[in-house]
C-alpha cells in the first residue's frame, strides 16, 4: 500500500473516533445538567365495557308472518223484487245494525197484489166451503141409497178441488205479502255500509245478475289470512293435538307497536300449495274499537309448539364475521374469547341462543368494537336489555322477525 493511501485511511477512523465521542458527550449532556431521563411509556389500559349474564327462561317459540284482513261475513246488498227506489235510508260508509233498513222500493204494486191474493183466499175459502157441506149431504143420502154413487163421487171431487185452490191460494197471498215485504230492503249482518250505487228514482231489478245496491261488511270480528311454511305447518298441527286446539297468535296493525290483538286460529286449509310450499292459515280477532277493516296489512305473530328452556342475549351482543355469528365471553379473570352462535327468533326483545352458549356465562353486550378476542377488559355489569321488568312466559310484544344486523352496527371482522 502507498505511503499517500495508508494516510488516507489513518485520517478517515480519526474522524470515525472523534464523531463517536462527540455523540457521547451530546447523550450525556442531560444527565450532567442535572435534568431528568424520560419516564417510560405506561401499558395501555383495558377497555371498559359493558357486561350481562346470557338469559336462561321458559319460552315460546314465535314466528311472524305477514296478511290481510278480511270479513267475516261480506254481503252484496241485492234487489228481490223490481220496482222503483223510493228511498236510501243510510249514509255512506256508517254502522248499521242488523235489521235496520237500507232501501226501500216502491210498495204500492205489491200491496195492491196482496190485497187481490186476499180475495182469491176468501173466494177459495167460500168455495171450499160450500163443497164440504155438499159432500156431508151427499154422505147422509149415500147411506140411505138416495143418491147415484157416481153423484157422490162428484160431490167428493168438487170437494178435494176445492180443498186444493185453498192451498193454492193461501200459498199464493204468502209470496205476496214476502214480496211487499222485499219492498224494505235490510241489513242481513251488523257492520259497515258502503256507499250507494243506485240513488232514488232508479228502476232496480230483481235477480242475482243486476248490479248490488251496496256492500256491507261485519266489523264485530275480522280474520287475518296468511301462509306459513311446512315445517311450521308441523308444529302447530302438533301443538293443537297437545294442547286440544290451542294455538296463541296475536296480530299488530302497520302503526301498531308489537303485537297488542289477541286472536285464535280458526282455519287451517287441507292441502299444502306445493308450488310455494306453504299453506294458508287464517285467524280470528275481536274487534272492539272499529279499527280493523278488510283489506289492512296485518302483522301475524304465531305461537309454534310447546314452552322450551332457552338461552337468551341482547342482539347488540352479536357481532359478524363473515357468514358467521358470534359473542365475546368473558372467563374468570375478564379476558375475552371468541364464540361462533347460532341465533333462533326474537323474544321479548332478546335473540333466542340455539347453540355455542351457556346459561350463566358472561358476554360483551355493549363496547364489541372496542375490544378484540384476547384482550382483558374491565367488566361493567348491566341487565340484559330488553329482559328487565318481563315475566316469564309473557307474551312477546315482537318476535318472529328474520336475523339481522342492529341499526347502525359495523360488521365486525375478527
Amino acid at each position: 500500500m502507498s505511503l499517500f493511501r495508508k494516510r488516507t485511511v489513518a485520517v478517515a477512523a480519526a474522524i470515525a473516533v472523534l464523531g463517536a465521542a462527540g455523540a457521547v458527550a451530546v447523550l450525556r449532556v442531560p444527565a450532567l445538567a442535572g435534568e431528568e431521563a424520560p419516564a417510560p411509556v405506561a401499558a395501555p389500559q383495558a377497555a371498559v365495557v359493558d357486561v350481562a349474564e346470557v338469559v336462561h327462561r321458559t319460552i315460546i317459540d314465535w314466528r311472524a308472518y305477514s296478511g290481510r284482513l278480511e270479513a267475516v261475513d261480506r254481503v252484496e246488498i241485492r234487489p228481490l223484487v223490481s220496482g222503483t227506489l223510493t228511498a236510501v235510508h243510510f249514509k255512506d260508509g256508517a254502522l248499521v245494525k242488523k235489521g235496520d233498513v237500507l232501501f226501500t222500493i216502491d210498495p204500492r204494486p205489491y200491496a195492491a197484489e196482496v190485497a187481490r191474493m186476499q180475495a182469491q183466499l176468501a173466494a177459495a175459502q167460500a168455495r171450499e166451503a160450500y163443497t164440504a157441506s155438499e159432500l156431508a149431504r151427499g154422505q147422509r143420502l149415500l147411506a140411505d141409497n138416495a143418491i147415484a154413487k157416481r153423484d157422490f163421487e162428484e160431490k167428493q171431487n168438487a170437494a178435494r178441488e176445492a180443498a186444493a185452490n185453498l192451498q193454492a191460494a193461501q200459498a199464493a197471498l204468502e209470496a205476496a205479502r214476502l214480496n211487499l215485504e222485499y219492498t224494505r230492503i235490510t241489513a242481513p249482518v251488523s257492520g259497515r255500509i258502503s256507499r250507494a250505487q243506485v240513488t232514488v228514482g232508479n228502476v232496480v231489478a230483481a235477480g242475482a245478475a243486476s248490479a248490488p245496491l251496496t256492500t256491507l261488511v261485519s266489523t264485530a270480528r275480522l280474520y287475518a289470512a296468511f301462509d306459513v311454511d311446512e315445517p311450521t305447518y308441523l308444529k302447530i298441527a302438533q301443538a293443537s293435538r297437545a294442547d286440544g286446539g290451542t294455538i296463541p297468535v296475536y296480530l299488530g296493525l302497520a302503526n301498531e307497536e308489537g303485537y297488542p290483538r289477541k286472536g285464535s286460529v280458526s282455519f287451517i286449509d287441507n292441502k299444502l300449495d306445493v308450488a310455494s310450499g306453504t299453506i294458508r292459515v287464517r285467524a280470528v280477532f275481536d274487534n272492539p274499537d272499529g279499527q280493523l277493516i278488510p283489506g289492512l296489512y296485518a302483522r301475524v305473530q304465531l305461537g309454534s309448539g310447546q314452552p322450551r328452556d332457552a338461552l337468551l342475549i341482547d342482539e347488540r351482543a352479536v357481532g359478524t364475521d363473515q357468514d358467521k355469528r358470534f359473542v365475546l365471553v368473558l372467563d374468570a379473570s375478564n379476558r375475552t374469547s371468541y364464540r361462533q352462535v347460532q341465533l333462533g327468533a326474537t323474544n321479548e326483545g332478546l335473540r333466542v341462543v340455539e347453540s355455542g352458549l351457556k346459561a350463566g356465562e358472561r358476554i360483551v353486550v355493549n363496547g364489541l368494537q372496542r375490544v378484540r378476542p384476547g384482550e382483558a377488559v374491565e367488566p361493567r355489569p348491566v341487565p340484559m336489555a330488553g329482559n328487565a321488568g318481563r315475566l316469564a312466559g309473557e307474551r312477546p310484544p315482537t318476535g318472529g322477525e328474520p336475523l339481522r344486523e342492529p341499526a347502525g352496527r359495523q360488521a365486525k371482522q375478527v
